[in-house]
């Protein structure tokens, strides 16, 4: 069955204005990359920017590949609706492991919040984005405590979200197990297991038709709202799990659409 909010937030896809899809492709800017310690991050501003809601974009790449540098048509679109966009490095499996790769994107987070001011960017509306192992990294930092004053989360599209629970389901491919070979560290490492106790920023959960997203989307969304947390659960069952995010910021769009409402209420 479709999340009843989803259905309706992907049917107003139509009501974002043509020219929010379209202005992007008239310019795109060079990113400012800064170096933040461990990685480098790229920071997209106009020159006139002035207190932005801010996204700072996680890539994905299985723990193991990937780079700052895959963001699709992300950050021409979000200039043109109004945001500073920021995509981050972090070291890669096997050089670093994901504990590793989470305390990077702490710093990262960190570092964009003490000085995104200066490229015309609000550090009190952040929102941070991730996809794929970008994903869990977001979700894990973000439920941990690790990124303070967070303002939103946009989760899109992953399994991880309870390591112990996809090991029990027989969900631990071997992509996973390679991110994850050591079980005594499954909970920690575990965004569920920082889930009860707390309310959490406001959370996009989206997930595509990829076996498993479903389930465990969904039940890590009815965990969040049980402890007050506001959550926002799209079905993307009509995407792969690379169009899921290649996508956003394509006209018609309606995981773009429904994640610009979201952020709009969130950080807008």
């Amino acid at each position: 069955m479709i999340d009843r909010r989803s259905l309706i937030l992907a049917s107003m896809a139509a009501m974002l204005p043509a020219d929010a899809f379209a202005a992007w492709r008239l310019r795109q800017p060079a990113p400012h990359t800064v170096d933040y310690g461990p990685a480098k991050l790229d920071i997209y501003a106009p020159d006139n920017a002035h207190n932005r809601p801010v996204v700072l974009f996680i890539h994905g790449g299985a723990w193991r590949i990937g780079n700052r540098s895959q963001v699709d048509a992300k950050p021409g679109f979000l200039l043109a609706n109004g945001f500073v966009f920021v995509s981050i490095d972090y070291r890669m499996l096997p050089q670093a492991d994901v504990a590793t790769q989470a305390d990077d994107v702490e710093k990262a987070y960190a570092y964009v919040r003490a000085n995104i001011a200066g490229y015309g960017g609000d550090p009190d509306r952040i929102a941070v984005m991730g996809h794929s192992a970008g994903c869990h990294l977001a979700a894990l930092t973000g439920l941990r405590g690790g990124l303070p004053g967070v303002a939103a989360l946009v989760l899109d599209d992953t399994r991880a979200y309870d390591l112990e629970a996809l090991a029990r389901s027989g969900g631990m491919t071997r992509t996973y197990a390679r991110a994850f070979p050591d079980p005594a560290q499954w909970r920690t490492l575990s965004p569920a297991a920082y889930v009860e106790g707390r309310k959490h920023p406001p959370t996009f959960v989206a997930y595509s038709r990829a076996q498993g997203r479903r389930p465990d989307s969904k039940a890590f969304a009815e965990r969040l709202r049980a402890s007050g947390t506001e959550v926002t659960l799209f079905d993307g069952s009509a995407y792969s799990h690379m169009s899921i995010n290649r996508d956003f910021g394509e006209e018609g769009d309606a995981l773009t659409a429904a994640v610009m409402i979201f952020l709009n209420a969130a950080v807008g």
